[in-house]
């Protein structure tokens, strides 16, 4: 977290105490921290403050989206069809798998291009049926770094919209994860055309809680819970409030709202300059993958030379730096990714496929030790 966070939350733990929905003085104090903190949140976004409903992270937000995107729509006989990329995170996939598998959805998986990971707007729109309610994509691959054309596609679907309305066929939601874009690059749902926006926290240097943007919630844009309990944020999502981590939410928000264009600007330069100078070194058989216009700023994709496996490299560089093999929530793990096959890369070349994220923090002195000790350990190897 960053250090404004961690300030502001430990504040708040200690003197904003009260219960936010308590007709009290301390109450009212820890009502007036989330709701500064939703405005906070709707400012980064450029949305509406009252869309915006606090949940415990990117996992519920997800999965109250598909839920919603579904529930009370009048298809009979048929039953709702939903469209989702096939590189989704697992809190859309496999929630969405577990629908299908009820028999409560039909579900269509879009591939992406297995040149260059990204999803065509044409493959996404060829799979739309008279029952189709719901699209999710994600905004950016948190494996691969390439952003999807969310804008492209929400204003497609806006047109669609209309034309199905007039004709009275379903209006199809629109979904995207938005975890690895907020506070990399700017993020607007006006510009991306969602009707739900997934946040997480401690993407953006917050705490580890979430929230969902929901386009004019509860009047166009219905939100199921997934609890049931009290009142709590509006009744869309019981449960006493985390003001504390609420609070830090919102000052993480503000930080990427006054400070995008340079947390922007810094990561790209440090993904340039360890790109460059993994290049210079010309090892025979070390590739960058997914090397587009339109990819995270922050993510770099290495595939090592052959013969050589991801995970004995890392632990071998472990004393000088962290990265991944695939998704970090997978980390434990031991089996090629998913995503990568699916993007195009061979089970061989998914084994010996390293991701690497610079932050606000990295130096070009980081990167640039990363890279001589990820040459020279792969050399050494390679010699040996």
């Amino acid at each position: 977290m960053a250090d404004e966070v961690v300030d502001e939350v430990c504040r708040i733990a200690q003197h904003v105490w009260g219960n936010p929905i308590s007709n009290n003085t301390v109450g009212e104090n820890a009502k007036s921290v989330i709701e500064q903190s939703r405005e906070k949140l709707g400012r980064m976004i450029d949305g509406r403050a009252e869309d915006i409903v606090f949940m415990s992270g990117g996992t519920e937000a997800n999965n109250v989206a598909l839920l919603s995107g579904i529930s009370n729509r009048k298809l009979e006989p048929l039953r709702p069809h939903v469209i989702t990329s096939n590189v989704e995170h697992d809190s859309v996939k496999k929630y969405l798998e577990a629908l299908e598998q009820k028999g409560e959805i039909e579900l269509s998986l879009a591939s992406v291009d297995t040149k260059t990971g990204m999803i065509g707007i044409e493959t996404v729109f060829g799979m739309i049926k008279e029952n189709t309610c719901l699209v999710s994509i994600m905004h950016a691959n948190n494996e691969t770094g390439v952003i999807m054309p969310i804008d492209k596609i929400g204003k497609e679907l806006k047109i669609l919209n209309e034309s199905r309305l007039s004709n009275g066929a379903p209006y199809i939601f629109f979904h995207s994860d938005a975890a690895q874009t907020i506070g990399k690059i700017p993020v607007s749902v006006e510009d991306l055309g969602v009707d739900y926006l997934t946040i997480v926290g401690h993407k953006f240097y917050g705490p580890r809680i979430g929230a969902l943007y929901a386009r004019n919630v509860g009047v166009s844009t219905p939100v199921v819970s997934l609890l049931v309990g009290g009142g709590q944020e509006r009744g869309f999502r019981p449960g006493t409030e985390n003001t504390a981590m609420i609070g830090g939410l919102g000052i993480a928000a503000s930080l990427v709202t006054s400070n995008i264009s340079q947390y922007h600007s810094h990561m790209m330069k440090c993904r340039d300059f360890f790109q460059d100078k993994l290049n210079k070194e010309s090892i025979q058989g070390m590739k960058v993958n997914f090397v587009l216009e339109d990819r995270l700023p922050n993510t770099l994709s290495i595939t090592l030379p052959p013969n050589l496996i991801g995970s004995q490299v890392l632990k071998a560089c472990s004393k000088k730096f962290v990265a991944s093999l695939g998704a970090a929530c997978h980390s434990n793990i031991q089996t090629p990714s998913n995503v990568l096959i699916k993007s195009g890369l061979t089970i061989e070349e998914a084994n010996r496929t390293i991701r690497f994220s610079v932050g606000r923090d990295t130096t070009l002195k980081d990167t640039e030790l990363i890279v001589k000790t990820l040459c020279s350990e792969c050399l050494q190897v390679i010699e040996n």
